[in-house]
């Protein structure tokens, strides 16, 4: 199923967010217009200890894995042990929104519409 409702991902990302993953940046749903107009699913992410530009998505049309990509920085970053701990910390939970979301597509049985 490759369309989500924005409501559907809202839907399920604050499902995610009543588990109570200990959450430091933000998960915002973003629209992403596919084939006619259809929002085909996109999460972005904000980390608290990293200004990487991520965001989590089917990994294709018709796809129900889901998948992380991390842009590329301008910039080099340099974390203590520390920081990398709660950088760490922070890609945990992000991995488990990736599992949640795809758990959630591959037992989707609704029907969206764009």
């Amino acid at each position: 199923m490759p369309f989500r409702s924005r409501e559907t991902l809202e839907g399920w990302l604050a499902e995610f967010n009543s588990l109570d993953y200990p959450v430091a940046g933000a998960f915002k749903v973003m629209q992403q217009d596919g084939e006619d107009g259809a929002n085909t699913g996109l999460v972005g992410v904000e980390l608290a200890h990293a200004s990487t530009v991520m965001y989590v998505h089917p990994e294709a049309p018709y796809s129900e894995r889901w998948v992380v990509t991390m842009e590329a920085r301008a910039e080099t970053i340099s974390l203590d042990a520390a920081e990398v701990m709660r950088l760490a910390a922070e890609l945990s939970v992000l991995s488990a929104l990736c599992a949640f979301l795809q758990a959630k597509s591959s037992s989707f049985v609704g029907v969206d519409a764009p």
